[in-house]
């Protein structure tokens, strides 16, 4: 049954967004951060943390270790003494973006909780935890002790590769060429991968037209424009 077009293109349309473990791509930039989460519960502290820039694949990570272990996920902005005191000893809790919390009581209170009710806490942020806001004594000197894993951003040949699966994910046939073409004209970041085949897939639909280079270059300009707009939010995506 072919898809319905519509007049105009749903540029606001996003594809739902899977952190399972199978749709994660390994390569280079993310094996040792990878093979640290796989290695839990032998990590070497109870606190531990996955560090990267923006669509390197710390959130995919990070989910793929909530569902193995069931573990509590606590909302940055929302991290308190209050929630920290409703806390189940011995849990399992991930704090995703962990840079974005507030240095205050509620985040030095979560690293004692943890490691004194032995249970387990994932942290993930842009930059290594000793570089995180701090804003009580100690807290700096603990997050410094917390160990973890660096992510890179994706190299050319991971983001192919994570373009051709999200390209067979949607059942795409493009040309070959076409991630020649897109590779080194993007952002090294999986959020953009994800992002532009959304685009160009929607362009075609749109266009009624096979996917080619021309619809490819089309969908690159319009993910500058989003990402220029104020209002603009591309997430990380398979980060």
């Amino acid at each position: 049954m072919p898809r319905k077009s519509s007049s105009q293109l749903p540029l606001q349309f996003e594809a739902k967004r899977s952190y399972a473990r199978e749709d994660f791509v390994p390569g280079a930039a993310n094996e040792a951060a990878l093979a640290f989460v796989d290695a839990w519960p032998n990590w070497p502290a109870r606190a531990c943390a996955l560090w990267g820039p923006t669509g390197s694949g710390k959130t995919h990570l990070a989910e793929i270790w909530r569902a193995a272990t069931g573990a509590q996920a606590i909302a940055a902005p929302d991290l308190t003494v209050a929630v920290v005191a409703e806390l189940e000893a011995g849990g399992a809790f991930l704090l995703d973006d962990a840079d974005r919390a507030d240095g205050g009581a509620a985040f030095f209170h979560l690293l004692n909780f943890v490691n004194q009710s032995g249970g387990w806490l994932l942290m993930t942020g842009a930059e290594p935890p000793q570089r995180w806001p701090a804003h009580v004594p100690d807290l700096h000197s603990r997050l410094t002790a917390v160990p973890g894993v660096a992510l890179q951003a994706p190299d050319e040949a991971l983001l192919a590769r994570v373009l051709l699966k999200l390209f067979a994910d949607r059942q795409l046939k493009l040309p070959e060429v076409l991630i020649d073409y897109l590779i080194p004209r993007m952002r090294r970041s999986f959020a953009d991968a994800e992002r532009v085949v959304v685009l160009i897939d929607n362009l075609a639909l749109q266009q009624k037209r096979n996917i080619s280079v021309e619809i490819g270059a089309q969908a690159l300009r319009l993910l500058d424009a989003e990402r220029a707009a104020p209002s603009a939010d591309n997430g990380e995506g398979l980060v």
